[in-house]
């Protein structure tokens, strides 16, 4: 559990332990009634777990002593029963957020947008640069096979030129970055396939569903959420592995 409302900066250091006493001693100038039994009450209660010794004496940790803190400020502050300050350090030690005015029980957190998503303008901006395919092998590092098999593959295109564009340029510098786990261009088709089905997805809602806004901000919008919601499936399959 992270540092909760009510810790105080007499906490102990990390790695520090503390006796039962030196606990008292810490809450006491702001909870002066806390007694030691008051203490072994809320551990059977399951309230607080400090460490035992060889010799079966209790030692507490700055969590600990957070912990205790937020207990004893529940019941004098918001008059709270020990279930409801059972349930409460549940969800914080869950990641739940404790609100701000500090008078109600802990909630969910507020979604976050990840940094490394672009949003609908981000995905609208694209590099402006136009590249031969020996400026491009050049600027990322590959060689002319891997280019002919990305080509190959689907997953760059040149124009009628010959030149690439700045997508192309990062499509590139990702494959590079593949190629040093052993990933070869013919395993990067999937990927091809999978942003092909996401466009797809993409045209299908701005063709059954009309909405205010462009076209354009509307799919960069669309595509920016399946993007997110890519990234989170694939945080949450490593996580499991």
């Amino acid at each position: 559990m992270t540092s909760q409302p009510g810790a105080r900066s007499s906490s102990p250091s990390i790695g520090e332990r503390l006796t039962i006493g030196k606990v008292l001693a810490r809450l006491r100038p702001e909870f002066p009634d806390v007694t030691a039994s008051k203490i072994r009450f809320l551990e059977a209660e399951g309230l607080v777990t400090p460490s035992r010794t060889a010799a079966g004496y209790r030692t507490f940790t700055s969590a600990d002593l957070e912990r205790l803190q937020y207990v004893l400020a529940a019941q004098r502050d918001r008059f709270w029963p020990l279930k409801v300050i059972r349930d409460a350090l549940d969800a914080l030690d869950r990641g739940l957020t404790e609100p701000d005015d500090g008078t109600s029980r802990p909630r969910p957190p507020t979604p976050t947008s990840d940094p490394q998503v672009p949003d609908g303008a981000g995905l609208r901006q694209r590099q402006s640069v136009s590249l031969t395919g020996p400026e491009l092998r050049e600027a990322t590092g590959i060689d002319r096979d891997t280019l002919v098999a990305l080509e190959n593959f689907g997953l760059v295109q040149a124009d009628s030129r010959g030149h690439f564009t700045g997508d192309a340029l990062a499509i590139a510098a990702a494959a590079k970055s593949l190629s040093s786990h052993g990933l070869e261009a013919r395993h990067l088709r999937s990927f091809r396939t999978a942003a092909d089905r996401e466009v797809g997805l993409v045209e299908q809602v701005l063709a059954t569903r009309r909405d205010d806004g462009s076209d354009d901000d509307r799919a960069a919008e669309i595509a920016s959420a399946c993007i997110a919601l890519h990234v989170a499936l694939v945080r949450s399959g490593l996580s499991r592995g």
